[in-house]
């Protein structure tokens, strides 16, 4: 669903004149029930790539066709909304809900919040695949987290399964990418209180070589070197 973002000039804002790329008005809906359902009748698509540097479509000639043995996967913060997929049969829905439910506990009465990981996910892989600073990921993170209370959260309980992403060794290989990205952030700057925890945070970790990882772990997305096209 990357890729069917609305050009930015024509991406709704929220009550503080930001833009608002959670919400389901950020997705060109148009563009994607229309490509999804000439998938669906076999045609051949002209996939766009979303630039998140220029804020527009492009098209590089990644031409895309579904083979009747093949299942097509959609993968997004607005999947589980039917809103979104208006136009495909729901009976040929099955809905997965991928998320990172962190089961790791720092001392006997503290655990470690599942927002917290999922944060620093964000941040090391924006920052190496959309060029955004770890002080903007601050920035971004309450609007991320209302746009998970109004758009993810109040359709989990519609999915057909329910997979839990958290790896036990992630935090110990992202904080030493997070790492240098927080210590970017200065003393006065309104996200250095945040960048501050988090280094603290990262302190109770050990970080672990990244090429132990293997290539096709889902903590490849993040950090980069999958086998697969993330």
């Amino acid at each position: 669903m990357d890729n069917y973002f609305v050009e930015r000039d024509d991406t709704p804002k929220d009550e503080n004149g930001q833009f608002n790329f959670e919400c389901l008005g950020a997705m060109d809906i148009a563009l994607f029930n229309e490509q999804m359902s000439a998938l669906l009748r076999g045609e051949e698509v002209s996939m766009p790539t979303f630039n998140f540097v220029t804020g527009k479509k492009e098209y590089k000639g990644d031409f895309l066709r579904l083979h009747a043995d093949e299942v097509l996967v959609i993968e997004g913060i607005h999947c589980l909304n039917d809103k979104l997929s208006w136009s495909l049969p729901k009976e040929s829905k099955l809905k997965i809900y991928v998320s990172a439910l962190t089961q790791l506990n720092v001392d006997e009465h503290n655990r470690i919040a599942t927002t917290d990981g999922r944060m620093i996910r964000r941040m090391v892989r924006d920052a190496r695949t959309r060029g955004t600073s770890a002080k903007k990921t601050i920035a971004m993170w309450p609007s991320v987290r209302r746009g998970e209370d109004e758009n993810i959260f109040p359709y989990q309980e519609d999915a057909d399964v329910i997979f839990n992403s958290a790896l036990i060794y992630e935090l110990a290989v992202l904080k030493q990418y997070a790492e240098p990205l927080l210590f970017g952030i200065q003393p006065g700057e309104p996200e250095y209180p945040e960048a501050k925890r988090l280094l603290k945070f990262l302190n109770y970790f050990q970080g672990v070589d990244s090429n132990l990882v293997p290539n096709n772990s889902i903590l490849r997305e993040f950090i980069g070197g999958s086998v697969f096209n993330v």
